[in-house]
């Protein structure tokens, strides 16, 4: 089966990376057109214009404006003209080999299911850019309680754009709920395209379907089922982008017993059929 036309980037377990973007974006061409990446990926404009398109979402690129991007998700950007700002980008088990439970990012409303939460035109009252320049600087100066110290200042820039651009209803980062949730969503993203009901995961969380759902309704504002068919759909509107990758063959990856069944399933969720998505594309 041919591999799909865009890279992944990864990095190891416990690596963070703190960046001015025009450094970043001169030294990594190679990242210009759609990628994705295994880790998570933050960026803060204080310079520049163009569009970013998340996912098949697009974008504008002005200053003061942050990205936040989850693992695996498809981008790619498009400038007008000089651009700068920041970039941090760290493994999703940044935070637990610094103490700190791995699950406290997804507890944020900027890394839930909402794309359009994942962009933001930040206020003025957040002033986020001093803790950039503070993450920076000990990436420049390293000691022994560098990694410690970025994790805590990248909390607090977390802790204030939730603040200052959503309801201050922050579930319990570190809790049960949030852990399981956590876990949940990371089952979906390995077992998707042959996972298909809610029930089979609430088995391998061991819990019962009804406290899966409620989970998902409370933290995420929908059920479970519906979380396991946008990670599909998402992946069938990725695969689709490799224009040398035939609908059968996607359907197949996908698990669909025939590519019919796909079809309908595609039309049926993103109101057009795969080819015509394909198209658009």
């Amino acid at each position: 089966m041919p591999l799909p036309k865009y890279s992944t980037f990864g990095m190891s377990d416990d690596a963070i990376t703190v960046d001015r973007f025009k450094r970043y974006y001169a030294g990594n061409p190679h990242l210009q057109p759609t990628h994705k990446h295994s880790f998570y990926h933050l960026l803060y404009f204080t310079q520049g214009g163009g569009e970013h398109t998340i996912d098949f979402v697009s974008f504008p690129v002005r200053p003061g404006m942050i990205y936040f991007m989850r693992p695996g998700q498809m981008h790619k950007w498009r400038f007008d003209g000089p651009v700068d700002g920041y970039v941090v980008n760290f493994s999703p088990t940044f935070f637990e080999k610094q103490g700190i439970d791995s699950a406290i990012a997804d507890g944020f409303s900027f890394f839930g299911t909402e794309i359009k939460d994942h962009v933001l035109q930040l206020s003025a009252k957040t002033q986020v850019e001093p803790l950039f320049k503070d993450m920076l600087r000990e990436t420049e100066r390293p000691d022994a309680l560098s990694r410690l110290r970025i994790a805590t200042l990248l909390l607090q820039l977390f802790v204030a754009v939730q603040r200052d651009h959503f309801p201050v209803t922050l579930p319990e980062s570190a809790g049960y709920n949030s852990t399981l949730l956590h876990n949940f969503r990371e089952l979906v993203d390995k077992h998707f395209a042959g996972l298909r009901l809610p029930k089979e995961y609430a088995a391998m969380l061991y819990i019962t379907p009804n406290h899966l759902n409620a989970l998902c309704k409370d933290l995420l504002g929908v059920p479970a089922g519906q979380v396991i068919r946008d990670r599909v759909m998402l992946e069938a509107k990725r695969l689709l982008s490799n224009f040398d990758l035939p609908i059968t063959e996607v359907a197949r990856t996908l698990n669909f017993t025939d590519s019919s069944y796909f079809i309908k399933f595609f039309k049926k969720y993103a109101g057009t059929t795969p080819d015509i998505f394909r198209k658009r594309s």
